[in-house]
């Protein structure tokens, strides 16, 4: 494999070296700018005297790769205008062979030879899928989830990616919005926790390693505040609540190292962040010390026209003045504003100066060469490794095991579960056979049929031990085309022809011969998920009836719910004994919710967004803000000139870090070993867990702050600290914690990152709504 056209512009090999900004603070504001040298930067300023005002803007341009088969990528036009020098990289183009092939273009017969790099949605997984993020989020286990990256990222790049567009770390508190799914849920602190641990997954700590992937974190910024739930909609908020409750998960991947950063859609004060300069240069490099590149989002340059923000040459001119560096799906026929459209008639007008260009380009070759793509080109394109690295039996039994302790159990009346393997189980429900949404939403590279269905893993737990009926009992909604919408990208769930009647009284007569039943129900995988907003939270109508018609046998029910988002409970809660939230786990499906149906695993997740009692409470968020006229009552009864609702419950039905557990966990003996610290202290706190219930169990122990004065309103409690720990039963635990000043720090009206003297309570629990309280004093 030739490299004379690479070796021609480096001179010699390069030891590849990240350089991005590893500042360990948790401060998400204004900082002393972390100054990296770059290590390239004399390979990289001996190319840009070499490339033409054409191949500069080039590098700046990441197309789609179309419908690329291997042995015709050079006819194509992309491949045309690879060899031209207009391509800087490529995304959702996958295997070995087709990217080996593309990248010959590029690096043998283009005229300087400057390789590509490829990218792709690797969102929860590669082949091997795991739940969905809000899913995998409730598992709360920082390690579990960072292997789960690094397994994506090894079969990915076994597959010739070498970047993926995650992770998704937006703060939503409105489940209307689709893409809470995408995320991590409501609270700063925890996503910041899993922002840093895909970051490690996913790049490791050395990304000229053929096995990492160049991460992503998006979408920036605060784009999971969307009005009204509407996906791409306008988010307006005050830069002391961006600061102190959406930017820090951002903040935390740029600190761990992340390579690269994607624009979000939304706007940002009013400019749309795509080309919002306080954004992407002033906080993002400035302040933070992001040393990486900027990729826009979907057609998110041409976009800004439809903002009102001007026409397709000011909109790319402002979004490279604003910091974009690279150009996503610029190059379609149906968008005039791109940069490889317009940026070299903007620049011989005097709109853009060749500096603005170059900035661009460098850090485009930089993230080249710290993948290690100058050195070896094809580094990824190892076809052995796609045979050996990718759906592994051990992939595929970690996958399982993920699924399984993501899973929250929301209720177990007079514990139903876990079940026996024994007597006649109704397996009903239209998600019961759906093998092909079982992956959930963003599962792009899924071979979604080799996923395993509730099905086949109960058919394969239980062996002969049980006898099995199955019926489908409902379709995923009333309306056909509704079903439609939410089951796209090939997750279609085949009507069968007969009525809802015929569907119904099926399921009764199989309910009717068995001992307990079994209820797949919920959302279809694309019922949430990008452009899959909804108004409605509740279980499809006809489900819902199939779910009610079920009860009235008399015959016990187990509820596994499928979701990517809260959704409103509220008569399943009162009426269902025993519902377990399964998200969507991913291609370990069936096999994950058998083993947590029948007991050989115990459920341990915990919830990471607040289910609300009905629409009309969104937003709703543990970590509120107090009113001057606060609820007198702890339960959520009414109170005239109270701050609450006429004719619903003030509380959730679900708080945030609920979760249930076949066991039972006491809580007790709450300790500080100080009643005060000061500004260069540390406060230690304990707490005794039991285990007093009949299994072995895993409980997400967790620690909560409340600054009770403060120079600005303070949320009622603040998660500062968590552990997952098992706990064999019978056994009591001490738990430890450790709360420092910069625990109790935030953003004060200046932006000034304080912590303030004054009396804070600490509240230790097992989901936020934990009354168990102590209280300290912080000093000058």
């Amino acid at each position: 494999m030739t490299k004379q056209s690479i070796l021609k512009i480096t001179g010699l090999l390069i030891i590849v070296t990240l350089f991005s900004s590893c500042n360990s603070n948790n401060n998400t504001g204004t900082s002393s700018k972390t100054t990296v040298d770059n290590p390239f930067e004399s390979k990289i300023d001996s190319i840009l005297e070499l490339m033409t005002l054409d191949e500069k803007i080039g590098q700046l341009n990441l197309p789609t790769s179309g419908d690329i088969t291997t042995g015709t990528a050079k006819g194509t036009d992309v491949g045309e205008r690879i060899k031209e020098g207009k391509v800087g990289g490529l995304f959702n183009i996958k295997t070995a062979e087709k990217i080996y092939e593309v990248q010959k273009i590029a690096v043998e017969q283009s005229r300087l030879g400057i390789p590509l790099i490829f990218g792709m949605d690797v969102i929860h997984g590669y082949k091997t899928t795991f739940p969905i993020p809000l899913g995998l989020s409730s598992s709360w286990d920082m390690e579990m989830i960072e292997k789960t990256a690094r397994v994506a990222a090894t079969e990915a790049s076994a597959d010739g990616i070498n970047w993926t567009f995650s992770p998704m770390v937006d703060i939503s508190r409105d489940p209307r919005w689709g893409r809470v799914s995408e995320g991590n849920g409501e609270d700063p602190y925890l996503g910041s926790k899993i922002a840093v641990a895909m970051v490690n997954g996913y790049q490791s700590d050395d990304l000229s390693a053929n096995n990492t992937l160049m991460a992503c974190v998006k979408h920036f910024a605060l784009y999971g505040a969307s009005e009204a739930g509407r996906d791409y909609n306008t988010v307006d908020m005050s830069r002391i609540r961006m600061y102190n409750e959406y930017l820090a998960p951002y903040k935390a991947a740029v600190d761990a190292g992340v390579g690269s950063v994607m624009a979000s859609f939304n706007e940002v004060d009013g400019i749309p962040a795509t080309g919002n300069k306080w954004l992407l240069t002033d906080l993002l490099r400035d302040d933070w010390g992001f040393n990486g590149f900027v990729v826009t989002d979907y057609t998110g340059i041409y976009e800004m026209i439809a903002h009102g923000v001007g026409d397709k040459y000011a909109v790319s001119e402002q979004a490279l003045k604003a910091g974009v560096d690279m150009d996503m799906a610029g190059d379609s026929p149906s968008v005039p504003a791109a940069f490889i459209k317009t940026l070299k008639e903007s620049y011989e007008n005097g709109k853009v100066t060749m500096d603005e260009i170059d900035r661009a380009v460098k850090r485009m070759l930089t993230a080249k060469y710290q993948l290690g793509l100058f050195e070896n080109p094809y580094k990824y394109c190892d076809l052995d490794r796609a045979k050996t690295e990718i759906f592994t039996p051990e992939n595929k039994a970690f996958a399982r095991k993920v699924s399984a302790e993501s899973m929250v159990l929301l209720k177990n009346e007079n514990q139903l579960l876990p079940l026996k393997k024994s007597g006649t189980i109704a397996l009903i429900g239209p998600l019961a056979k759906a093998t092909n949404n079982m992956a959930g939403t963003w599962s792009v590279a899924t071979d979604q049929e080799e996923s395993n269905s509730v099905f086949d893993g109960l058919k394969e737990v239980i062996g002969d031990k049980a006898n099995m009926l199955y019926a489908k009992g409902s379709n995923i909604d009333y309306d056909l085309e509704l079903e439609q919408r939410a089951t796209m990208f090939g997750k279609g769930i085949p009507r069968d022809g007969r009525t809802d009647k015929q569907l119904l009284d099926e399921a009764l007569k199989i309910a009717a011969k068995s001992d307990v039943i079994v209820a797949t129900i919920g959302e279809s995988a694309e019922f949430s998920g990008e452009s899959s907003s909804r108004t409605d939270l509740g279980i499809p109508q006809v489900q819902k009836d199939l779910l009610n018609a079920l009860l009235k046998t008399g015959k016990p029910v187990v509820l596994v719910l499928f979701t990517g988002r809260p959704l409103v409970l509220v008569e399943e809660n009162e009426n269902v004994p025993a519902i377990l939230n399964a998200w969507f786990p991913g291609s370990e499906a069936g096999l994950a919710i058998s083993d947590v149906l029948f007991g050989d695993v115990n459920p341990s997740g915990k919830l990471t967004a607040t289910f609300p009692r009905n629409v009309g409470q969104i937003p709703l968020f543990y970590n509120h803000k107090n009113t001057g006229r606060p609820l007198g009552n702890t339960e959520g009864k009414f109170e005239k000139f109270k701050s609450n609702y006429i004719d619903v419950r003030n509380e959730p039905l679900y708080p945030f870090g609920y979760g249930l557990s076949y066991t039972t966990f006491d809580y007790g003996n709450l300790k500080l070993d100080k009643p005060t610290i000061n500004m260069d202290g540390e406060i230690n706190i304990s707490v005794e867990v039991t285990n007093s219930g009949d299994y072995d169990g895993k409980e997400v122990v967790q620690l909560y702050i409340r600054d009770l004065v403060g120079s600005v309103t303070r949320p009622v409690k603040e998660l500062k600290g968590f552990q997952k720990v098992l706990i064999k039963k019978g056994e009591t635990q001490t738990i430890t914690f450790k709360i420092s000043v910069e625990d109790l720090k935030f953003y004060n009206s200046e932006l000034d990152f304080v912590a303030e003297p004054g009396q804070f309570q600490v509240f230790v629990g097992t989901n936020s709504d934990t009354k168990m309280m102590k209280e300290f004093e912080l000093t000058k």
